[in-house]
């Protein structure tokens, strides 16, 4: 599900310098251009790594382990998802534009859908991550809904609140079902949430 929020911190090494930074940031958009194609599965570490000079342990010294550069990955995911987005009318139009943009980067999504899956098995280091995430993308969603419903752009018999819910259950379980049959059209069924939803309601 695309965020509409600051991205969730993911964890990593304490102490940073310049030089670190920009082999940190080097290695994060490596990373995130063979998750785009290959997805959690087919990329490996070494592919990575050898992408950009190094071992696949040597980027655990940027990252920690493999799941921490899973997170980190999300985190840019999202902050270019974000960055789809911007500019336009309101929230429903901007979860829209971020499906349209996951669409072009399955690996990603593919990723994003596994590690979701992983943050439900307690004491995995994914569930706080996630447990954030959801909260600020609710938030967001939730106040984006309400200006909506104020100034008549959004059916008010249902709450923000639960509308938000529903989105984003909406968007995560459908982002599944397009990785498993490919042949479903997100964007056509986005936009008819979308019309549920700025169709009036019967309060």
């Amino acid at each position: 599900m695309p965020n509409t929020e600051p991205a969730a911190k993911a964890p990593g090494p304490r102490r940073r310098y310049p030089k670190g930074e920009a082999r940190r940031a080097q290695i994060l958009r490596t990373a995130l251009e063979v998750f785009a194609v290959e997805g959690d599965r087919k990329a490996s570490l070494r592919q990575i790594a050898d992408r950009v000079g190094l071992t696949a342990t040597g980027l655990t010294h940027y990252f920690g382990t493999r799941e921490e550069l899973f997170l980190a990955v999300i985190d840019e995911r999202d902050r270019e998802s974000t960055e789809a987005a911007e500019g336009v009318s309101d929230s429903l139009e901007a979860v829209v534009r971020t499906v349209e943009h996951n669409m072009g980067v399955p690996g990603l999504v593919r990723l994003y859908v596994a590690m979701t899956a992983a943050a439900a098995d307690p004491g995995h280091r994914a569930g706080p991550y996630f447990a954030r995430r959801y909260a600020g993308l609710h938030e967001a969603l939730s106040r984006g809904l309400e200006a909506m419903q104020a100034d008549g752009r959004a059916r008010a018999d249902i709450g923000a609140d639960e509308l938000s819910r529903l989105v984003i259950a909406a968007i995560d379980g459908l982002q599944m079902q397009w990785l498993v049959d490919p042949s479903v059209d997100m964007l056509r069924v986005v936009d008819g949430l979308v019309t549920m939803i700025t169709s009036p309601g019967s309060g």
